[in-house]
């Protein structure tokens, strides 16, 4: 199984971000199945350690097989990128010397139909990326206001339709509520003008993924998980960030650029009185996979690498 859970995205780049070595720390915040977390510790040799983190208790299964050569290297733990700092400390580690965050949903979670996070199969409305949550997109359709659901829609999927297909959700679920992938993707694709008929991409493509972020509160933890990044990170250490789509990107740009200038205080400020002091130093924008990656893993064509090295104090 563990080999087959998700192909690791852009993984030469990655790995040349990162410069493992011998005697480092690392620390894989969506282990997925283990495929960067097993080259990292490849790459770190004999003595490297890594923290593999992931909310997917399933992820974290597929990890423990496919590392299971590197024991004593590693240490998996189920959590979300608020929760770096605490992992780190209860593998008794103080820093890390590269992290990375592999954002979005993985290929098991969508080729697993019993997750619900693909129309492409009849599933459940669920969508957790970790189980033990309680809100499912099946409550968050059902129970949401049409007000919230437009702007879910809008916010998180960029879905032009937003209030048109909130209107109606809302109107069905009267009758019966919503509860698998099939009926929401055809409610939605009823509303498309033309039914999506000539589009490139499924018309329940976006809101599918705005009811996934927003389940999963993807863009705070990305927020949080980032500020956490900084944190553990060692001096001269790297961190390095896979998104796949503009709102992970524009959060992930946003902190970078914050992190890695001086002074913030607004420009009508005739001296500077935030004492902001830089923590970082970009270290890599906006890498894309190469071609014949994407031809093997078409999943990988929306892919952006950035990376920052954190700065001496």
């Amino acid at each position: 199984m563990g080999s087959e859970y998700h192909r690791p995205v852009m993984p030469r780049e990655v790995l040349r971000m990162l410069a493992p070595r011998s005697g480092g720390v690392y620390l894989d915040a969506t282990v997925g199945g283990g495929g960067h977390a097993r080259l990292i510790l490849e790459a770190s040799a004999p003595d490297g350690f890594l923290v593999g983190m992931d909310r997917d208790a399933e992820a974290l299964a597929a990890a423990q097989e496919v590392l299971a050569s590197f024991r004593g290297r590693f240490r998996l733990v189920q959590g979300s990128f608020s929760e770096m700092e605490n992992a780190l400390r209860e593998a008794g580690k103080t820093a890390c010397d590269g992290i990375l965050m592999d954002l979005g949903v993985s290929s098991h979670q969508l080729d697993e139909g019993r997750r619900g996070f693909s129309f492409m199969r009849n599933a459940p409305l669920d969508m957790r990326m970790d189980c033990r949550q309680e809100m499912t997109a099946r409550e968050a359709v059902n129970t949401l206001s049409g007000e919230e659901l437009e702007r879910i829609f809008r916010e998180y999927g960029e879905e032009r339709f937003a209030r048109r297909i909130a209107r109606r959700l809302v109107e069905a679920r009267c009758n019966a509520p919503l509860n698998t992938t099939q009926e929401l993707a055809d409610l939605v694709r009823e509303e498309v003008p033309g039914k999506g008929e000539g589009q490139r991409i499924h018309p329940a493509t976006r809101v599918f993924q705005a009811l996934r972020i927003f389940v999963n509160d993807e863009l705070g933890q990305l927020r949080e998980g980032l500020e956490a990044a900084v944190n553990c990170l060692a001096p001269e250490g790297c961190l390095a960030v896979l998104t796949y789509h503009s709102l992970e990107a524009r959060v992930v740009k946003e902190i970078f650029h914050r992190e890695a200038i001086g002074c913030v205080c607004p420009a009508s400020f005739p001296v500077c009185v935030c004492h902001h002091v830089p923590r970082l130093a970009l270290a890599g924008s906006g890498v894309k996979p190469e071609a014949q990656e994407v031809a093997n893993n078409p999943r990988a064509r929306s892919a952006v690498l950035r990376g920052a090295r954190r700065l001496r104090e």
